[in-house]
Formats: structure tokens, C-alpha cells, sequence
């Protein structure tokens, strides 16, 4: 998740309180992600010095899968008569009908979908048009029932780059200090994530 990310979340939702979940065991991701305890480090390095908000680390001490529902449930169970809103990128809201529990997910939370200012002209690392992000998100292109969920559209600034991008940048060792926190450069450069074995 981007810090911009979070602060339009913030601001524009007027949240009372953000929570950031650094993900336990992604079931849907064919990728190897890094290892929990890295991915709990740069999060709260990226956010844990934001006002409102909270690194909660539940789903990487989960076992198991790691579902939204039952994140939401226990949210839900902890905050009764808390309003919930779930923030993500147009390529999740798209995937959202595959999502574990996903017709659940609507009744649970109002679906948060960053919609980027750089959209029509986001480009890639191989220098062409990103087709996943020139493509906007559009509510009715979902399915029933999912296309009758409750939604709303965050606006971002522009971003240059995605986190795959930054992946692929450090894995070709490009420089990402002006793409991340400097705090978690390092942290990625010091623990060398990202990088191909040779």
C-alpha cells in the first residue's frame, strides 16, 4: 500500500482511524511474497508515524490463509457499530467476485477503489502503457452481486510507479529512494529483498 494511498484514505473518508494489515499467507498470489517479519518491518517504517494510523500485524500472526472476512469479522466483533471500509487498487476491485467470502465482503464493509490521477497514462517498467491501470474501474463492469456492493472511489495524485514496479527496479538494482520512504529503502537494501539470486 502506498503512503498516498493512505493519506487520501484518511483525508477523503474522513476515517477515525486506518489500520494497515501486512499480509499473512496470500492464497490468491502466485508470487513468493518476503518473508512476514520483513513485510511487518516496512510497513510500520512506510506508516507507523502517521496520525490515524495503526500497523496491525493479525494476519501474519494468523495460521493459515489469510481471508478479509475474518479480519473484518473480528474488527466488527471488537467495534461494534463501527462503520468499515475496505481500501484496495482497481485490479483487486476487479478480482473482488475470486475473493474468499467475497458476496460476504459487501454486507461487511463499503469497498474503498483507488482510483490513480495518472490512470490514463501510467507506464510500466518496460517503458509501455500499463493496460491494467489505463483501464478505469467502473462499479457496473462487476458481476451481480458484486456490482451492487456499496462503493466508494478515493482519488489519488499521480504515482509513477507500482510496487511491482519497485520489485522489478530493485531486482535490477535501480535505485527506489525517491519511489519509497527512506526508511524502507534501507530496510530493503540492508536485508537485500527483492533481489534475484545469482
Amino acid at each position: 500500500m502506498h503512503v498516498a494511498l493512505v493519506e487520501a484514505a484518511l483525508a477523503q473518508l474522513r476515517l477515525d482511524e486506518l489500520r494497515v494489515f501486512p499480509t499473512g499467507y496470500a492464497w490468491h498470489k502466485s508470487r513468493t511474497l518476503s518473508p512476514p517479519e520483513h513485510r511487518l518491518a516496512m510497513a510500520q517504517l512506510a506508516f507507523g508515524s502517521l496520525p490515524g494510523v495503526v500497523v496491525d500485524a493479525r494476519e501474519i500472526q494468523r495460521p493459515g490463509p489469510t481471508y478479509t472476512i475474518d479480519t473484518l469479522r473480528e474488527l466488527q466483533a471488537e467495534q461494534p457499530g463501527a462503520e468499515l471500509f475496505l481500501v484496495m487498487g482497481a485490479d483487486q476491485a476487479r478480482a473482488l467476485p475470486t475473493w474468499h467470502a467475497s458476496e460476504a465482503l459487501l454486507q461487511t464493509a463499503i469497498i474503498s477503489v483507488a482510483a490513480r490521477a495518472d490512470s490514463a497514462n501510467a507506464i510500466g517498467t518496460d517503458g509501455h502503457q500499463d493496460d491494467a491501470a489505463r483501464a478505469k474501474f467502473e462499479f457496473s463492469d462487476l458481476p451481480p452481486p458484486w456490482n451492487a456492493g456499496r462503493f466508494e472511489i478515493l482519488q489519488l495524485p499521480p504515482m509513477a510507479v507500482s510496487a511491482t514496479d519497485i520489485r522489478q527496479r530493485v531486482a535490477s538494482s535501480q535505485g527506489i529512494a525517491h519511489l519509497v520512504p527512506d526508511g524502507v529503502a534501507r530496510y530493503i537494501d540492508q536485508h537485500h529483498l527483492y533481489r534475484t539470486a545469482r
